[in-house]
C-alpha cells in the first residue's frame, strides 16, 4: 500500500477515535479523557496535512523546483509539531481549571471502555505506518505514526490514572493526570520541530548509510583513482551525494565519463533513492570545497 494509502487511513481512524474519545469524555466528564480526545483531532489535522504535503513532494520537478519538492514532507512535521504544543497548551489551561474546582466522574467503565477501543485502534496503525515509514524514508509518515504511538501511551496513562482514582475517590489525580499528559505531548512535539528543522537545513546521510557509499567507493580506489569531497544530503526521501573523482589527467574523456557512470550507478544501486554528483578532476588538480573565501 503507497504512502498516501496509508495517511487516508490514517485521517479515517483519526474521525473514528475522535468520536470514541469524545464519547468517552461527554460520559464521564473527565479533564483527562477530555485531554486524549482533543490530541486526537490534532492527529486529524497533522494526518490531513501530510497527506496534502507528501502528495506535493511526489510531484515531478518543474521549472520554479528543479531538484523537485521533496523537502514538502518537512512543513508536514514541523506543522504537526506546532499543533502538539498548541494542545498541550489548551489541556494544561482546562486542566488546571479543574484542578481548582475538582468534578466527581461518572460512568468510568463505558467511558474507559471506549478510550481503549480507540487505543487499539491507532496502535495497529502506527505500527502499520511506522514500518512503511522507514521502507520509504518518509519523514512526513513517520512523524504521524510517532505521534499516534504518543496517543496509545497517553490513553495508557490515562486509564491507568482514571482506574486509581476511582478506586481511591482521588479526584485531583483526573487534572494532574491531564497535566501529565501535556508534558508528555510537548516533548513529542518540541522532537517533530526539531527533526524538520534539522531536514530543512540539509542534514547529512544515516551514518550507516554514509558507511555503505564508503564501502562501494572503496571498490574503486586505485593507486590512480581516489575521492575526496564527498557530502551527503537529504531532502525528504531523497537522498543525495557529490564528491569528486580524481584520476589520471592523460584519459580520455570517454575512459573518464564511462568509470563516473560505473561508480554512480553502483553507488544508487548501494543505496535506494540515492542520486549521485560526481565531479571529474585530473591528479593533479586539487578541487576547492568550502572554502572560507566561497562564504564570503
Amino acid at each position: 500500500m503507497p504512502v498516501g494509502a496509508y495517511l487516508k487511513l490514517s485521517v479515517a481512524v483519526a474521525v473514528a477515535t475522535i468520536l470514541l474519545k469524545g464519547g468517552a469524555w461527554w460520559i464521564t466528564g473527565s479533564v483527562s479523557l477530555l485531554s486524549d480526545a482533543m490530541e486526537s483531532l490534532v492527529n486529524l489535522a497533522g494526518a490531513s496535512f501530510a497527506l496534502m504535503m507528501v502528495t506535493l513532494a511526489a510531484s515531478p520537478p518543474d521549472a520554479e523546483h528543479p531538484y523537485g519538492h521533496h523537502k514538502a514532507e518537512y512543513f508536514s512535521s514541523g506543522l504537526e509539531g506546532v499543533l502538539i504544543l498548541v494542545a498541550a497548551l489548551a489541556i494544561i489551561w482546562v486542566a488546571i481549571g479543574r484542578l481548582i474546582t475538582p468534578r466527581p466522574l461518572e460512568q468510568l467503565t463505558w467511558g474507559l471502555g471506549l478510550s481503549i477501543a480507540a487505543s487499539v485502534l491507532n496502535g495497529a496503525l502506527a505500527w502499520a505506518m511506522l514500518r512503511k515509514a522507514r521502507e520509504h524514508r518518509s519523514i512526513a509518515l513517520e512523524g504521524d505514526a510517532r505521534h499516534l504511538f504518543t496517543d496509545v501511551w497517553t490513553t495508557a496513562g490515562v486509564v491507568a490514572g482514571l482506574i486509581a482514582a476511582g478506586a481511591t475517590g482521588w479526584l485531583w489525580l483526573d487534572p494532574v493526570i491531564a497535566i501529565a499528559v501535556a508534558l508528555n505531548i510537548v516533548r513529542e512535539g518540541l522532537s517533530l520541530i526539531r527533526r524538520s528543522a534539522a531536514g530543512l537545513m540539509d542534514h547529512a546521510l544515516e551514518p550507516e548509510v554514509q558507511a555503505q557509499i564508503e564501502q562501494v567507493l572503496d571498490g574503486f580506489r586505485h593507486p590512480t583513482i581516489r575521492f575526496d569531497h564527498v557530502v551527503t544530503r537529504r531532502a525528504g526521501q531523497r537522498r543525495f551525494v557529490d564528491l569528486h573523482m580524481h584520476m589520471p589527467g592523460s584519459w580520455t574523456l570517454r575512459r573518464a565519463a564511462a568509470l563516473r557512470a560505473s561508480v554512480e550507478q553502483a553507488l544508487m544501486s548501494a543505496v535506494p533513492g540515492l542520486r549521485a554528483t560526481i565531479q571529474l578532476l585530473p591528479n593533479d588538480v586539487e578541487g576547492h570545497f568550502g572554502d572560507v573565501d566561497d562564504l564570503i
